[in-house]
């Protein structure tokens, strides 16, 4: 396996471990995460979106992202876009957030 899908799967795991406080579901399965961008020399771009955009917890969501993806061994540095643009809806989410939030 090469090492940009390497770095994009422990990317995804640490992505995992991100909640926003008020929703049971990480971020990832949320649908959250719209884009991951690695480059060879260790720059991650993450376009994220929030489930409304006046979201309170959004500062430590974010922030939580960047430290998280900061500390990943081959990480050099980490940028984080809010995007609004597609809108997020609850179709985005993977089937296990669906099913524990009750949508199945």
């Amino acid at each position: 396996m090469n090492e940009f899908l390497e770095t994009e799967e422990r990317i995804v795991k640490v992505l995992k471990t991100v909640y926003d406080p008020e929703i049971p579901v990480n971020i990832y399965d949320l649908g959250l995460i719209y884009k991951i961008d690695c480059t060879d020399g260790g720059d991650v771009t993450i376009d994220m979106t929030l489930t409304a955009p006046n979201c309170p917890a959004a500062d430590f969501i974010a922030e939580d992202v960047r430290m998280k993806v900061e500390a990943i061994e081959g990480v050099k540095s980490v940028t984080v876009n809010l995007v609004f643009e597609p809108e997020w809806d609850k179709e985005m989410m993977s089937d296990e957030a669906k099913l524990e939030l009750g949508f199945l």
